[in-house]
């Protein structure tokens, strides 16, 4: 399973947010959390959601896209989408990763999340050249802070993670813990073993014991897959327990 990144559109053309996430939808990576007008409903949701890539349109009403991203305290990634030719020297001096021009066609749109998917590999990868046993041990487990004290997660424990507004819980075979960490920075901790069904939901797949095209099972407890997951989540479980 690849790993998933969240992505935001930002346009108040209707039209436009539809063509952008119709090319998000055939990349596996890439998973919109949110749809939204403007700058002002996109300040909201990024407070409130992990995001990763902004697909951000420049010309906007009231508060224009790179007036709003030069703002920001902490910029996701960002890919700069526009009729207008003359604003992509502007767009690149905020470090846009790219810049497209409206309409925009898949095999643009291609080449500019390959340039933000080779960033976020470099990010996540820490050169090493001797792999321990240790090391393997490590990613079987992950600390996390509660209150002023870091605490142990075994990761073969864990059935699902629940998010909540400004924390997550933990639930495992050892109980439940509450944590205060945004679901999407736990989900890259944890790797290929978790499946995010849900904005709400990670599940580890050693767990599941069933699933249909509205929820997965994890024996007696059952999980919602979101409306904006769902065609990956079930394409994923087809593809893992299915195709030979």
């Amino acid at each position: 399973m690849p790993v998933t990144y969240t992505c935001l559109i930002v346009d108040d053309e209707p039209l436009a947010q539809e063509l952008i996430a119709e090319h998000v939808s055939k990349i596996p990576e890439l998973i919109v959390v949110e749809r939204c007008h403007n700058a002002l409903e996109a300040s909201s949701i990024l407070t409130k959601k992990n995001v990763d890539l902004l697909f951000l349109d420049i010309n906007m009403p009231v508060i224009k896209g790179i007036d709003f991203f030069k703002g920001l305290v902490n910029r996701p990634q960002v890919i700069f989408t526009t009729a207008h030719r003359e604003y992509a020297l502007e767009g690149f001096e905020v470090s846009a990763l790219d810049y497209l021009l409206k309409p925009i066609v898949f095999e643009r749109f291609f080449v500019a999340v390959q340039k933000f998917l080779t960033v976020m590999e470099k990010t996540a990868n820490v050169p090493n050249n001797k792999v321990t046993l240790e090391d393997n041990r490590a990613k079987e487990i992950i600390f996390v802070n509660q209150g002023h004290r870091k605490l142990k997660v075994e990761l073969n424990k864990v059935k699902y993670v629940e998010s909540y507004k400004d924390y997550i819980k933990i639930h495992s075979t050892h109980g439940d813990m509450r944590v205060k960490e945004n679901i999407g920075a736990f989900q890259k901790r944890v790797g290929g073993k978790f499946l995010r069904i849900h904005r709400s939901y990670l599940v580890n797949l050693a767990y599941l014991t069933g699933y249909s095209k509205l929820d997965v099972e994890l024996n007696e407890r059952e999980l919602p897959i979101g409306s904006s997951y769902r065609e990956k989540v079930l394409a994923f479980l087809e593809k893992a327990y299915f195709s030979h």
